[in-house]
């Protein structure tokens, strides 16, 4: 009679698992089929594009499509480009962002203003961005007329060597203010007695933050990066306002020339370029979670 009922405990355990995985499944399918549709099946038809020689015949060229994508001078040109801009641009945005959390993370006059101040660029539509940085940076802008009244001639910025400047110069002013907030957040949850115990141990402000602060830091500042990598390959719809399909050479990005090799149906190299752009964050995400995990991993055992 025991084994009897154990064996009808055990099938009806078994029942009520399947009917919670099937019920579970139930709720996720919209987002899976969604996943699936959106994401996973034009990843692939994305690799196949890329080693055929055109959408009409189908033929099986391997690695052709890449070779041809390397000796491309435009791509090269773009690529040169994103990766400047984005070398730059990255850490700018992480590094300032940390400092003025820091300061704000003090006693300050006026932090409150100061604060929602940083972060009205979220509220501002890109059209209205790129209208302000007309306003201030065209040839006929603000800043030109006050080069001209002191005495200097007039710069069309979007067009000389300065036009990465100006760029990530935008860049810096839409995406500063909500890093900053992460970081306040992130400097809030830093164990207080520790910095107490180090403060009376006679560590200074730098020593603190180095040795204690920067530690707990660490999977903020891995988030805020990633999040400003990802930022930097949209900063597309910006400069496209700004300076159209063909952008002087120093802004020709990435973004730019898959855009027109979109238009001019050249899939093949189309899928290439994104390929290879994945694969690059993918090992440029995958250093930084290394770095992290080596940065932390004292505080983690704590």
């Amino acid at each position: 009679m025991t084994e009897s009922y154990d064996r009808w405990r055990r099938r009806a355990a078994r029942r009520r698992a399947r009917h919670e995985v099937g019920v579970s499944l139930a709720f996720l399918s919209p987002s899976l089929i969604g996943v699936l549709v959106f994401f996973v099946v034009p990843f692939f038809v994305v690799i196949y594009y890329s080693l055929i020689n055109n959408p009409i015949l189908h033929e099986f060229v391997g690695l052709d499509n890449f070779k041809a994508l390397f000796q491309n001078s435009a791509f090269q040109l773009a690529a040169k480009n994103t990766a400047i801009f984005s070398a730059v641009s990255v850490p700018a945005a992480v590094i300032l962002s940390l400092l003025l959390a820091v300061m704000l993370s003090g006693k300050l006059y006026g932090k409150s203003q100061f604060r929602t101040s940083m972060l009205t660029p979220l509220m501002v539509p890109v059209a209205s961005v790129v209208l302000i940085w007309q306003v201030l940076f065209s040839y006929n802008g603000v800043l030109s007329e006050i080069i001209l009244g002191m005495g200097g001639e007039k710069i069309d910025w979007m067009k000389s060597d300065f036009n990465r400047y100006v760029v990530i110069l935008l860049f810096l002013w839409k995406n500063v203010g909500y890093n900053m907030i992460l970081f306040l957040a992130a400097l809030a949850n830093v164990p207080r007695d520790i910095e107490e115990m180090a403060m009376l141990e006679g560590a200074g402000s730098a020593r603190i933050f180095f040795s204690i602060k920067l530690r707990y830091l660490s999977p903020t500042i891995l988030f805020v990066t990633i999040l400003s990598l990802i930022n930097s390959m949209k900063i597309f719809r910006e400069v496209y306002l700004l300076t159209g399909k063909y952008p002087y050479e120093g802004l020709y990005l990435l973004q730019h020339f898959m855009n027109n090799t979109f238009e001019s149906m050249d899939y093949q190299k189309l899928s290439a370029a994104a390929i290879l752009m994945a694969l690059v964050m993918v090992f440029v995400i995958w250093l930084l979670f290394v770095a992290d995990d080596h940065l932390g991993k004292d505080v983690e055992g704590e």
